[in-house]
């Protein structure tokens, strides 16, 4: 299983978010948390799968000199995605408001880029999903933005809460993927690294 393979490394996730741990340990193995806070920047060029993949390189490069020779560095990114457009974490009630409003009754896609870093080795894959929504009142998005936490979130929502609950009607793709961290292809990728 994954847990004897990675037996030797020290696994080391650089995230905080208490999904992408929660799921990591769904794998069954042992892992550190380790973040460094970094500007979330990209070039306005990259297209949309580009961006996440560009995010998760970008959070390991910043642990580039800290890795010794038996750690393996779990970084990633999640974008939403509105036809071309970027939904990042809202800043504000009234972001996430217009961000809600805009994905209801429509699909969009969520990519999720996984980098796996060693001191001699990087691995970066993603997955895609394709999350249709239905029609949400103005009242169902409100009451999640004032009882839920949207700002953490790219596209203000997650599908592991009240929102995702009732509102996506359909997915096509990896649910896992949607709450940040394509589980599946993250196994895939650490049993060949």
């Amino acid at each position: 299983m994954l847990s004897t393979k990675l037996a030797h490394r020290n696994v080391i996730l650089a995230s905080q978010s208490p999904r992408r741990q929660k799921l990591l340990k769904g794998l069954e193995i042992e892992f550190e948390i380790r973040t460094k806070d970094i500007e979330e920047n990209y070039p306005d060029h990259l297209k949309r799968e580009e961006v996440a993949r560009f995010l998760a390189h970008l959070k390991a490069e910043s642990f580039k000199n800290d890795l010794v020779e038996n750690d393996l560095l779990i970084t990633s990114d999640t974008t939403v995605c509105l036809d071309d457009h970027i939904l990042n974490k809202p800043q504000s009630k009234e972001e996430a408001l217009s961000m809600l409003q805009q994905l209801r009754n429509r699909s969009h896609v969520v990519v999720t880029a996984v980098a796996l870093t060693s001191h001699d080795k990087q691995v970066i894959f993603h997955d895609e999903t394709e999350v249709t929504f239905g029609n949400l009142t103005d009242e169902e998005i409100l009451h999640y933005i004032e009882g839920y936490n949207p700002f953490d979130k790219a596209g203000s929502y997650g599908a592991q809460d009240f929102l995702g609950f009732i509102g996506i009607s359909k997915l096509n793709g990896s649910y896992f993927n949607v709450m940040g961290f394509p589980l599946h292809l993250v196994y895939q990728e650490l049993m060949k690294f």
